[in-house]
């Protein structure tokens, strides 16, 4: 009997938990990605794009539609094709200046919603990491921007080479 209460226990505490998070911090409008207990899938690709991931789902990375307490009145618009404002959705599933880069990476990839297949799929995930990298989507803004245009043929659709940390020790 022990036994079988400790496990209906242990069963109850990861719900419980979440529902108690979500009543003392209320989730913000805007992030639409329900909370977890375990990390998130992206979390294993590496540091710099899992971060740029997490900052995009959350509606606050170097995309000109996200706000930023410096330039709340900022334009939106994307800023390399100047149609839509540059929201994670847009700069992955529809800017026309990343169409090559999206025909050649992101084939299978159709929805970014906290739904979407992507997110429970390590194959989609990495696909979306090479996009990011490759078209500099959601990095900041004096890093590594494209030398040329990602609708260009030419461009490479290998991720940016990130220079190696250099590391100074005092004595």
């Amino acid at each position: 009997m022990v036994a079988y209460t400790s496990r209906i226990i242990m069963q109850a505490i990861p719900t419980r938990v979440i529902t108690e998070w979500a009543a003392l911090f209320h989730t913000l409008g805007y992030y639409l990605h329900p909370p977890a207990l375990s990390p998130r899938p992206f979390m294993c690709l590496g540091k710099f794009i899992a971060g740029r991931i997490h900052q995009m789902r959350a509606g606050k990375g170097y995309l000109a539609a996200h706000p930023t307490w410096r330039s709340p009145d900022a334009d939106t618009s994307c800023l390399r094709c100047g149609w839509e404002p540059e929201s994670f959705e847009n700069a992955i599933l529809s800017c026309p200046s990343r169409q090559h880069s999206r025909s050649c990476l992101l084939h299978g990839i159709t929805d970014v919603g906290p739904e979407a297949p992507l997110w429970i799929s390590l194959p989609l995930l990495k696909r979306l990491a090479t996009f990011i990298g490759v078209t500099s989507t959601g990095f900041p803004p004096t890093m590594f921007p494209p030398t040329t245009p990602p609708s260009s043929p030419t461009f490479s659709l290998s991720p940016p080479r990130v220079p190696p940390r250099s590391f100074v020790f005092f004595r």
